[in-house]
């Protein structure tokens, strides 16, 4: 009876991989195939949660030949075959027969998740399988990432493929990534419940404007021109995010409307210190040339690393857009005469529009605008045409299964020569109204200057590599600098210079990963610890104002022709010329010398001591106050050393005498503040 059973079953496949052949047989696209588990003399059905097991194949040669569905059974020319979990996803989309899917990859095992690379993207284990829903184009989707991504922001990869599931061919899908923190897709440090005190609490979040079809919970409310705007927690998940670091990210948000409602773009109080506004400016470029009738009240996504700014994106869903509408539900909002934000239709949050009416957001935007609209440039119209003719040359084939599988989408080269018209209108609309950037146009900018990047320090004598990395910055001006508002404006490594701070003409600062092991490591002072650590292979380090204008930028690697001794081998990148140009590899050397300046860089507040470690002497020093006292103690509490009545900025310890061992050092300052440090005596 189970031989029976079994040849059955094999017979019924046999059956729906010949009726699959009908409509498929080869493709310049990934063929997947997916067969999820038998039960009860069937397949199972893929349902909207809980995920069911399946296996996966993706068929797609490496040399980028076409690919045959006689090709499953070949190893070379699989480039997945494992286990996965699989879900129907999509909220307005289930309704159709075309489904979306969400899907984990797997160890064989069927619970270890699998971070793999597939198609050329990053290794990861949660994918999407996008079933174009509502798109008669097929390329509305992939053309708004490939948008995103190329005026520099991360936004989901995704590769076309043609789908067969269970036998039965499915059509035209992108298979892509979920948005996710990961160092690869949203690069912000994950957090855990135990993270509900500073500075833990402040990051990492993804947050999202949604509706609340998927079943989690609103978080809060804010209000909008047209009703009020739905948040809810994406990472940390609802189950997980705890009662501390629900009310941090939601205070973030009220405290950055309440910024722009009073239109404060001060670089010290206003909007400029809680957001990062090239993001929301690329964000609102990319939601506005589309004309995303979702976008500002749906799938609209935020994220904040920790100590870093609140930045928008990454873009998500992009079917209604160029002009296109649920028009089978009497919508029709994708218009080119229309700002988004500022639609009746649209009950996204105030502040876009308040941001809108901000004059130097909008002068900002505007500049922005108009350097992504200029000849050559992504978002250019010429420049779009020809991507989109690229695109839709990729799918051509691919298009006409679509139709006969789904006949969802007619005219296909007529769809796209209106998406076309529609967008050249666009363009133009967007030249009226972002017209004049006179007032942002030439800002200060300070000549400020990445000098040395110590980003694969080697292991040595107790102090570990993360610990002890570094970036130095040097005012190459005979000017002194207000440091106020400036950040380093990439994800990946997070600093924000405090306000008030300065440094001085010709001055150089340093900022590193830990406080305590840079001092004790190298001697030298320090400006200020950033948060998170450089990566050891390549990374763009982007110093900007509080508006986002790049002072310095560099991307440095570990490959040749950077100087590969800097990578974990004791040394460190130099610039070799402060007036050369540092993004040139060329115009670096290797390092082992540290030698800074002190008090030009101190802030108002600071008290610094200096060397530390020390073997004779220690100066203790203040830029503005004046420092009234010390006591010296040993581990015991045994005050060894002592000055009283020293009203100076400035003084020295000799601690010569002194045994190597460690110290703590206690000084009264003229305000009557007390400063404890602690001090390293060595042999």
């Amino acid at each position: 009876m189970r031989m029976k059973k079994i040849l059955l079953i094999s017979i019924l496949l046999l059956l729906s991989l010949w009726s699959v052949a009908q409509v498929l047989t080869d493709s310049n696209l990934p063929i997947i195939i997916i067969e999820t588990g038998i039960m009860y003399g069937r397949q199972v059905e893929i349902v909207d949660e809980p995920k069911v097991s399946a296996t996966m194949k993706i068929i797609y040669r490496p040399d980028g030949s076409r690919n045959y569905l006689t090709d499953q059974n070949v190893s070379t020319y699989l480039n997945y075959n494992g286990r996965i979990g699989i879900e129907i996803r999509g909220s307005s989309s289930q309704f159709l027969d075309k489904k979306a899917y969400g899907l984990t990859t797997f160890e064989a095992d069927k619970v270890t998740k699998n971070n793999v690379s597939i198609l050329g993207m990053p290794e990861e284990n949660d994918w999407v399988l996008n079933s174009l829903a509502f798109d008669a184009s097929l390329i509305r989707n992939y053309l708004s990432y490939d948008l995103a991504r190329a005026i520099g922001n991360y936004s989901p990869r995704g590769v076309f493929c043609e789908l067969i599931i269970n036998g039965s061919y499915k059509g035209l899908y992108i298979f892509m990534e979920k948005i996710k923190i990961d160092s690869e897709r949203v690069n912000i440090v994950k957090m855990t419940n135990a993270d509900n005190n500073y500075p833990d609490l402040t990051g990492g979040y993804i947050t999202k404007a949604d509706k609340t079809t998927g079943g989690d919970p609103v978080a809060w409310s804010m209000s909008s021109y047209n009703g009020n705007t739905n948040y809810l927690h994406h990472r940390p998940k609802p189950n997980d995010i705890t009662f501390s670091q629900g009310n941090y990210i939601k205070s973030q948000f009220t405290g950055f409307q309440n910024a722009i409602t009073a239109q404060n773009a001060s670089i010290y109080n206003g909007y400029p210190t809680i957001i990062d506004v090239p993001s929301f400016i690329d964000y609102m470029l990319i939601s506005e040339i589309t004309s995303n009738a979702d976008s500002y009240q749906f799938s609209t996504y935020f994220h904040k690393d920790r100590n870093g700014k609140l930045r928008a994106g990454p873009v998500w869903d992009y079917d209604l857009t160029y002009g296109n509408d649920l028009f089978f539900w009497g919508l029709n909002r994708s218009h080119t005469n229309v700002w988004q934000f500022d639609n009746s239709d649209n009950t996204g949050s105030k502040f876009w529009k308040d941001l809108y009416n901000n004059p130097v957001y909008k002068c900002y935007l505007t500049k922005r605008w108009k350097e992504l609209n200029a000849d050559n440039e992504p978002l250019n119209f010429n420049v779009i045409s020809d991507r989109i003719d690229q695109i839709v040359e990729n799918i051509l084939e691919a298009s006409v299964r679509e139709n006969t599988k789904w006949s969802t989408v007619g005219n296909h080269a007529s769809e796209i020569a209106n998406l076309k018209s529609w967008l050249q209108s666009r363009i133009l609309w967007l030249n009226g109204k972002l017209s004049n950037y006179s007032d942002c146009s030439n800002p200060f900018i300070p000549q400020l200057v990445i000098s040395k990047i110590n980003y694969h320090p080697n292991d040595s004598e107790g102090f570990e590599s993360d610990d002890s990395e570094f970036i130095e910055i040097t005012n190459n001006s005979n000017q002194i600098v207000n440091l106020t508002g400036i950040y380093l404006r990439e994800l990946g490594l997070t600093y924000q210079f405090p306000s008030n701070s300065s440094i001085g003409a010709g001055e150089k600062i340093i900022i590193a990963s830990n406080q305590n092991t840079f001092q004790q490591r190298y001697g030298e002072t320090l400006f200020g610890q950033f948060t998170r650590n450089l990566s050891n292979k390549s990374e763009k380090l982007i110093l900007a104002d509080a508006f986002g204008n790049i002072i310095d930028s560099v991307t440095y690697s570990d490959n040749a022709p950077w100087p590969v001794e800097a990578d974990g081998n004791g040394y460190f990148l130099q610039l070799t010329d402060l007036d050369s140009d540092n993004s040139l590899a060329s115009n670096w050397i290797i390092s082992s010398s540290l030698t800074i300046g002190i008090i030009s860089y101190l802030t108002e507040e600071s008290v610094v001591v200096y060397p530390n470690p020390a073997q004779s002497n220690v100066t203790v020093a203040s830029k503005s106050r004046n420092l009234n006292s010390f006591e010296l103690f040993d581990l015991t509490g045994r005050k060894i050393k002592y000055m009283y009545e020293i009203n100076s900025n400035r003084f020295t310890i000799n601690v010569q005498d002194l045994i190597p061992d460690i110290y703590l050092l206690r000084v009264k300052c003229e305000n009557g503040e007390i400063i404890v440090r602690r001090i390293s005596k060595l042999p």
